[in-house]
């Protein structure tokens, strides 16, 4: 330690940022106590079903994209709050006008109310990275999109990578790698916009080559296909529930709505809280609450730091890059267009 200590000194000052971002990550990476469930006891296809290859082993499986059709899987049933992981392994080299989903959704039940938590990941060009967004719906408030964009702390495309969704009656946390990105913390006033109703997870790989890369400019190149994307460990814990029933859902599921908010991945602590607010500073890219064109008022649950604010414009964009307007959704759902970054 003492000769690392004494080397910060010959370390340029944004390779020492990237390492000390990167100790205080490998500190609050603590691994959460999780158990794993086989893909067939929890998870079927949802399309494309002969581009669902299931491992060896029965716990992981590949989403693949060639020319003819994309593919995806959906949970069994629906859940009454939860904690959706994966570890996930995204496509190499050209990548451009893909989209890889990873997402909780209750919208083929209730077409015009439904909620949705999401990952989504935007594929590039060669040499590019992989950019990615969250985003949260609640009783079909789909103009009143909550998107969050951000850059990477490493390239998802060599190794597996933790992606997890906790939802609680109280608060919604997107991790990455057991390190929180984004926390969401339910107000009275956030009324129906925040999700309350059973939804089921959903991954899917698909064509999204009219908006993914920079609004369509670069198209989904089948030169490469098939794109592979893959997830083993899956983890689902949450409580089953019929959606049409929520009353006596929310009955019989209370005591597995306690042991949830009792895990170690409900509560973000002062480190993995420092660790986010060093991922926000240097990662993020895009927040609807400093978009100011959109939301001349902000949002209830934003909370807005002035010092934060000022890196960004009335877009809501960091102040450098450029831009490009985002104007569909993935299957079968519409948004409003939000201004992305492809230059930085």
């Amino acid at each position: 330690m003492d000769h690392r200590l004494r080397c910060f000194g010959t370390i340029p000052k944004v390779s020492f940022l990237l390492l000390l971002l990167s100790l205080v990550f490998s500190f609050a990476n603590a691994a959460f106590d999780l158990a794993t469930i086989p893909f067939n006891d929890a998870y079927s296809p949802l399309f494309g079903d002969a581009n669902v290859v299931r491992s060896d082993d029965g716990y992981g499986v590949k989403l693949l994209l060639d020319r003819f059709t994309g593919s995806g899987f959906i949970s069994s049933g629906m859940y009454q709050y939860g904690f959706f992981s994966a570890k996930i392994k995204l496509p190499s080299n050209y990548t451009a006008g893909i989209c890889v989903a990873f997402y909780t959704s209750n919208g083929d039940v209730f077409e015009k109310s439904h909620d949705e938590l999401d990952f989504e990941f935007l594929g590039n060009v060669a040499g590019k990275p992989w950019r990615f967004q969250t985003n949260l719906y609640g009783n079909g408030s789909t103009s009143r999109g909550r998107e969050e964009r951000y850059r990477l702390w490493f390239d998802p495309t060599k190794e597996y990578h933790r992606y997890s969704i906790l939802w609680t009656a109280k608060n919604v946390i997107f991790y990455i790698d057991e390190v929180p990105i984004r926390e969401i913390i339910r107000s009275e006033e956030m009324r129906g916009d925040y999700p309350s109703k059973p939804m089921s997870l959903y991954a899917t790989i698909w064509d999204a080559s009219n908006w993914a890369t920079s609004d369509g400019k670069y198209k989904v190149n089948y030169k490469y296909a098939p794109f592979v994307t893959e997830f083993k460990d899956l983890v689902l814990k949450g409580c089953s529930a019929d959606p049409i029933q929520e009353i006596s859902a929310a009955e019989g599921c209370s005591g597995q709505h306690a042991d949830l908010e009792a895990q170690d991945y409900a509560a973000v602590t002062p480190l993995r809280r420092l660790a986010m607010r060093r991922f926000r500073q240097r990662y993020m890219y895009y927040s609807y609450c400093y978009d100011t064109l959109r939301y001349p008022v902000p949002l209830p649950e934003c909370d807005i730091v002035p010092a934060e604010k000022q890196r960004f414009k009335e877009t809501g964009r960091l102040r450098f890059g450029g831009s490009h307007r985002r104007q569909s959704r993935r299957r079968g759902r519409t948004t409003t267009p939000v201004e992305d970054t492809d230059d930085m």
